[in-house]
């Protein structure tokens, strides 16, 4: 018998910019496969290696890795013109994207679906969700009503101008027809269906089969998640989440893997919590010590540049998380961030309407309520070093150790892995 297939799936436990691109890279350094699940180019992963430094949107962070095959799996929703954009700016530096697969089941992004996009966020008024406005609602909102454009149809341009044009008429019912959009013309996308074929064909292939080989092989292979946990549309902050399935079921299911072969879940937590958007955050800090952690962190969005909103780690939040997803792994990141700051909380409950609450709520209204609750027990004195250079867990100060520690059991049956304590691929403590 052959070696058995190792598959990792990678989770951001939290509400997204977890610094998952970071441990991808690292993980990624042995496997074979690296698939990105689901979301679109709504995602953002910062990777700062020996090649420099790259801001990925759809393109895999195993790309790296030049004996990785990279698969951007079936669940994931493509805008051509973003894929293009960063296989020209890879290409240019030097990396090469010939081991990239698109996965020929995927769903397109088109002007179409970010017009609708922007218009809808817009009429939602003050009960706006906070989307990044770049399609992927709308684009997820076709493929569910079965009006969904494929991958695969890039290698036959005239038969997707002929679906496309059956798929405008309906959309363009929104207007006037006197007030019918260019977007919304099947004209316009002519010219720019024939340059998307031509680029992207060669990539276009069968991701089943080419993952399908390597668990026979014994292959091991990474899934990358896209936003967080708590983003999750059927278990997340429901309407403020994102429009795909971000917990580690929805990881399988959009790379094609059979549950069966999963062998570990990495849940990647900030040493701190961060959310963009709007959506009740209890912990969040609304003072000089919430933005001196901000301008620190640079916790600005990767793919909108919009602030990040900080707060202080949420143990009910990281519980639900865990209770979702069964992490086997913890990954820390960030934890160099919060050197010079004299106290660190850890929020055990929630105060809800003068009642205790230890179980995250995921109706936003209750959550946006809530009061964060900080006991003795659960401070922290700070620490002053600088840990860009650590390497060992027991080199960190005693008060970070602490921390961490602390953190670590909210978890119960996984185990801290990882610590990140910079930017750079080896900016982290192997625990």
């Amino acid at each position: 018998m052959g070696k058995s297939p190792q598959v990792i799936a990678v989770v951001g436990g939290q509400w997204g910019d977890e610094g998952k691109g970071k441990i991808v890279d690292y993980l990624a350094s042995d496997c074979q496969v690296v698939v990105r699940a689901q979301g679109g180019d709504n995602a953002g992963h910062t990777v700062i290696n020996s090649q420099g430094t790259f801001k990925l949107h759809l393109i895999p962070s195993g790309i790296f890795n030049s004996k990785t095959t990279n698969i951007i799996g079936p669940g994931t929703v493509v805008n051509p013109n973003s894929l293009i954009s960063e296989i020209d700016s890879l290409n240019q530096s030097k990396i090469s994207t010939k081991k990239l697969i698109l996965s020929e089941k995927s769903h397109l992004i088109l002007d179409f679906h970010i017009y609708l996009d922007s218009m809808q966020e817009r009429l939602r008024g003050q009960n706006k969700i906070g989307t990044t406005q770049k399609g992927i609602g709308p684009a997820y909102t076709s493929k569910v009503k079965r009006m969904g454009l494929r991958a695969y149809l890039l290698k036959n341009p005239d038969r997707f101008l002929t679906l496309l044009k059956q798929i405008l008429a309906q959309e363009a019912l929104y207007f006037s027809k006197n007030n019918i959009p260019n977007e919304f013309k099947v004209e316009y996308y002519e010219e720019k269906i024939k340059n998307w074929s031509k680029i992207l064909s060669n990539f276009i292939g069968d991701s089943d089969l080419e993952i399908g080989d390597h668990l026979d092989k014994g292959s091991k292979i990474l899934i990358e998640g896209a936003q967080g946990a708590l983003l999750d549309l059927d278990h997340g902050t429901y309407p403020y989440a994102t429009s795909s399935n971000t917990s580690v079921n929805g990881l399988l299911n959009g790379s094609g893997i059979p549950a069966g072969y999963l062998t570990k879940v990495v849940g990647v937590f900030k040493a701190y919590q961060t959310r963009v958007g709007e959506g009740g955050m209890p912990t969040e800090l609304k003072n000089k010590l919430g933005e001196q952690i901000r301008v620190k962190g640079q916790e600005f969005g990767t793919t909108t540049g919009r602030p990040r909103r900080v707060g202080y780690f949420d143990s009910l939040a990281a519980s639900y998380s865990h209770l979702i997803n069964k992490y086997t792994d913890i990954a820390l990141t960030r934890l160099d961030i919060l050197s010079g700051i004299k106290e660190l909380n850890i929020c055990s409950k929630y105060s809800v309407s003068g009642k205790d609450r230890i179980h995250f709520p995921i109706d936003d209204q209750i959550l946006s309520q809530a009061e964060p609750f900080y006991i003795q027990k659960d401070t922290f004195s700070g620490w002053e070093e600088d840990l860009s250079m650590v390497r060992s867990f027991k080199d960190l100060p005693k008060q970070a150790q602490d921390y961490c520690q602390a953190i670590s059991k909210i978890f119960k049956g996984a185990k801290l892995s990882l610590i990140g304590v910079g930017p750079q691929r080896d900016s982290l403590i192997v625990v």
